[in-house]
């Protein structure tokens, strides 16, 4: 790397444990992309007077010739990253992934866009059927079958007010969510 990378922290006292995952997970960005020029992280702690619990978020800037790369700018509540190691790992798949769509293309390989991943509850479901609705965090609703979801083994532990991820299409019908994983 051409550049020492800055880590800091907001909202809580700095962790040797957390910077240390974070240096790991910024060596293994240098593996995808040697000539790195810009690498900041950003660890902010939650604020103690939320009602969504306990939840990190984790910004990402990586700059490489020609490409910034930015992860973290969404507000979206995963209840997984209460868990901050968690919030750091999310953080990093999602820039290496979008590093090495950055080195694909660079190399002249068409990239495939990745569908934006959001964030909803179970609102209905007729397990009989095989099929349910998901209402997204912005309030529109998605039909899904139980062969969208990403896991076969996790219909049977679909209840009502669960919460999923999902990717979205358009149908002929109306959206539908595909790729759906339970939180």
């Amino acid at each position: 790397m051409e550049i020492t990378p800055q880590v800091r922290f907001r909202g809580m006292d700095p962790s040797v444990t957390v910077e240390a995952a974070v240096r790991e997970r910024i060596a293994r960005l240098e593996r995808f992309h040697k000539r790195i020029t810009a690498c900041s992280v950003v660890i902010e702690a939650p604020h103690r007077h939320g009602r969504n619990g306990s939840i990190y978020h984790v910004r990402v800037n990586v700059g490489v010739p020609g490409r910034k790369i930015v992860v973290g700018r969404e507000r979206e509540e995963n209840h997984a990253h209460e868990d901050v190691l968690i919030a750091v790992r999310d953080s990093f798949d999602a820039a290496q992934r979008q590093l090495e769509d950055a080195v694909r293309e660079m190399s002249g390989y068409r990239v495939k866009p990745h569908p934006e991943r959001l964030h909803g509850k179970v609102t209905r479901l007729a397990p009989e059927e095989g099929f349910g609705f998901i209402a997204a965090l912005d309030g529109r609703e998605f039909f899904f079958r139980r062969e969208s979801m990403a896991s076969g083994d996790q219909w049977k532990q679909l209840k009502i007010g669960i919460e999923v991820r999902f990717a979205e299409h358009d149908g002929e019908k109306g959206p539908f969510a595909s790729a759906v994983t339970i939180v």
